[in-house]
């Protein structure tokens, strides 16, 4: 199934209504119950990594994303695996968004550090995850009214990500799909299936497969993704530091 997943995943998710091996991609039937309900991670909220001010408010819909969009910085993969270091790394984020892309805030509603530490990016994400609610961020071209997005440190065209921020990814999405009600196997999806990107890296796109089925086994879900190597995107890398791609299509503004 991955393979006919990777072939045509991009042109599926066109639209948020695309149909999938007979299933509707975005939330699944029946959410969760409470009583099954995946234990959150611990999120570091912007207040403990000392965020600015946003210059506006994100806007909140009163609906759940249907896709999670993998990302990754394209930074250094630095061997600094701190709390500091992490917390350090999301105000670099937010200062390139704000000062550099002239946004009003973090772009992307969560961020991985390679120490594995989770934490809140565009204002207002947490709560609205805790509400069921969804962030419209920055972080994908066109379809940022109806995806979350997760930004993993560091640069994964030729390395793999850290077991730390692995692991971390793997409750993150676990999470997300059990507050939202997704299906991992269509749900968890990389930047470029969008986007014409090489992000999040040859090396951590080839292991969505393997994020969907740990995430899967995670929330109890029996379905197994098969799948055959993933093809290099063929687009050139980062050209600098948090260059992953279109965050924005031409047109689009976010608050």
């Amino acid at each position: 199934m991955a393979a006919e997943i990777h072939l045509t995943r991009r042109g599926l998710l066109g639209g948020t209504g695309a149909v999938l091996g007979g299933a509707l991609l975005g939330p699944l039937a029946g959410a969760p119950s409470a009583a099954s309900a995946q234990a959150a991670p611990r999120v570091y909220t912007r207040s403990e990594w000392l965020a600015r001010p946003p210059t506006s408010a994100a806007t909140v819909l009163d609906r759940a994303p249907d896709h999670i969009v993998v990302h990754h910085t394209a930074t250094p993969n630095s061997t600094d695996y701190s709390l500091n270091h992490a917390f350090a790394l999301s105000r670099s984020i937010q200062n390139y968004h704000m000062d550099g892309n002239g946004w009003a805030d973090t772009g992307q509603q969560l961020t991985i550090s390679r120490g594995g530490h989770l934490m809140e990016g565009r204002n207002r994400s947490l709560s609205a995850i805790n509400a069921g609610d969804h962030v419209v961020g920055a972080q994908t071209g066109g379809h940022n009214s109806h995806t979350i997005g997760i930004e993993n440190e560091g640069n994964y065209m030729t390395a793999a990500p850290t077991g730390s921020l692995w692991s971390a990814l793997v409750a993150t999405c676990a999470w997300l799909c059990d507050v939202y009600g997704l299906d991992p196997h269509a749900a968890i999806v990389g930047h470029r299936d969008y986007n014409a990107t090489a992000c999040p890296g040859d090396v951590l796109y080839a292991r969505l497969p393997q994020l969907r089925n740990e995430v899967a086994g995670s929330i109890g879900a029996r379905r197994v993704t098969q799948s055959s190597p993933a093809v290099p995107s063929g687009l050139p890398g980062p050209r600098h530091a948090f260059d992953h791609g279109p965050a924005l299509s031409s047109g689009e503004r976010i608050r």
